[in-house]
């Protein structure tokens, strides 16, 4: 790969914008440049699938370089090449939700959060790997198979928004999409290092097969630096008509532009306070070293002006998962009936969505009802624990990376998991809050595994977070300096 075809691929979002606008370099070139590099390091990892013709993707470019010579921009990122994650419908391209049934599925029209991104000038080269329907924090499937860790190839990258973490990681594309349920956007950036950014529930539209009663999904952004998790944010957020308790826009996000975006991210957080969980008093179960990477990286904290105490639970996590968790996951689970239904379909899901499937039948409207409250009962108390600190931090995973053939760990620290996402438990009261979620690189232990840090804002509190993690990473450039080596 010619210098400058490399030094393209490791241009940050914001930068590359510039450029591209500038006419410092040509979206075509941009687009050979990124194409190339796929076609290099992908074969290891797996993480962009459903790859579309070069020649179609080159000309494509050409158009966008075509509007720029007569003064037309379609937005920041004009001629950005782009892997959508295979849970967005995405026009003329494959989207399998990594279920069999649709392997030859081809959309006619796409997401809302494909029209956003093709609305500031993305061009959809193709798809990031997920597992079947999402389930699961380990990236694999039976249509396109299992993607690899940046790290370390045989290991897992998270999931469900697996590729999209390694994608940019390997410096696949600029910037990524995700969505996260159940930490889809936390974990695998924690597993790939980089950032993930779980927003406000209806900060993003959250279209899908029910809009009113499933309010625990969320798509969100990624990205190797906070500044283009933030132009990234403002492109996919803002009000929608067809989603009717979306948010309405937020000015903040709206004003964001290459140009600016670091200045408007800066602030004085002198005398902000962070309350840091870690293992919930001893309550989750953690692999060695996960909190040591964790602390370590808290202590930079007070340099930026931020100070972090561990407090006490401030609500019963067995409660959490058994009386909250599990039955709002399983109700939500429903959508698959039209699949379990029909045998051959049926025959098709993994055993996890059956699980979440057949947990439903358990529960009836009363239960549904008595979660719900409860869920109320932990939002009230983590409203108490916002009247002291600005933000909660909690690590972004309970193990490692993980063997990659491996559906998930069958024990962490000498103690079973006796459901396929209780190693993930860590994630499902941020879920749960509806607050706004960041996951910030924590580090790496000695065998030169990555980890990452939540840090959880206060409700709707999106730009208040993404400035805390700006100053974060201006103390803590784990992505400039542990890069994949994929060249």
């Amino acid at each position: 790969m010619s210098t400058t075809a490399n030094s393209i691929i490791e241009m940050s979002g914001w930068e590359l914008s510039r450029q591209i606008h500038e006419k410092k370099v040509s979206c075509r070139d941009v687009m050979a440049a990124y194409l190339d590099h796929i076609v290099n390091v992908n074969p290891r990892v797996n993480a962009i699938v459903a790859l579309q013709d070069r020649d179609g993707l080159i000309k494509q470019a050409g158009k966008k370089d075509e509007s720029l010579a007569t003064g037309r921009s379609d937005g920041w990122m004009h001629g950005f090449p782009q892997a959508v994650k295979d849970m967005e419908e995405t026009k003329g391209i494959p989207t399998t939700f990594g279920y069999r049934a649709f392997k030859d599925f081809v959309p006619s029209f796409d997401s809302i959060v494909v029209e956003r991104m093709k609305k500031a000038g993305s061009v959809v080269i193709g798809k990031t790997n997920t597992p079947e329907w999402g389930f699961g924090s380990n990236t694999y499937n039976e249509v396109y198979g299992a993607t690899g860790n940046p790290y370390d190839h045989s290991l897992v990258s998270g999931g469900s928004s697996g590729g999209a973490a390694c994608a940019l990681a390997m410096r696949m594309q600029p910037v990524a999409d995700g969505s996260d349920y159940m930490g889809s956007l936390r974990n695998p950036a924690g597993f790939c290092n980089v950032y993930g950014y779980r927003p406000s529930w209806g900060r993003v539209p959250n279209s899908g097969f029910e809009l009113f009663v499933n309010n625990l999904p969320t798509r969100g952004p990624m990205a190797r630096n906070v500044a283009d998790l933030a132009l990234l944010l403002g492109t996919l957020a803002g009000y929608e008509e067809k989603i009717p308790l979306s948010l309405s826009d937020d000015p903040n996000l709206c004003e964001l532009t290459p140009c600016n975006v670091h200045d408007k991210l800066k602030a004085d957080l002198k005398g902000r306070k962070v309350a840091w969980l870690g293992d919930w008093d001893g309550y989750l179960s953690m692999e060695d070293g996960v909190l040591d990477v964790c602390e370590k990286a808290l202590k930079t904290f007070p340099s930026f002006g931020v100070e972090v105490e561990k407090i006490k639970p401030p609500y019963d996590p067995t409660s959490l998962w058994n009386d909250v968790w599990l039955p709002i996951r399983h109700f939500t689970s429903q959508f698959l009936k039209t699949f379990y239904d029909d045998p051959a379909k049926r025959a098709l899901l993994k055993p996890e969505a059956i699980f979440e499937y057949e947990g439903g039948k358990k529960y009836g409207a009363g239960d549904i009802y008595q979660a719900s409250v409860k869920r109320t009962e932990w939002f009230n108390a983590l409203l108490k624990v916002f009247e002291k600190y600005d933000y909660v931090a909690v690590p972004t995973a309970q193990v490692f990376p993980f063997d990659k053939t491996i559906p998930w760990p069958k024990e962490i620290a000498g103690k079973k998991t006796d459901t396929y996402h209780r190693w993930m438990e860590v994630v499902i009261p941020w879920t749960l809050s509806a607050s706004p979620i960041v996951a910030v690189p924590a580090g790496f232990n000695d065998k030169g595994l990555p980890m990452g840090i939540q840090l959880v804002g206060k409700p709707r509190g999106d730009f208040d977070l993404l400035q805390l993690a700006f100053a974060y990473e201006a103390c803590n450039d784990w992505v400039g300096s542990h890069k994949p080596k994929y060249l």
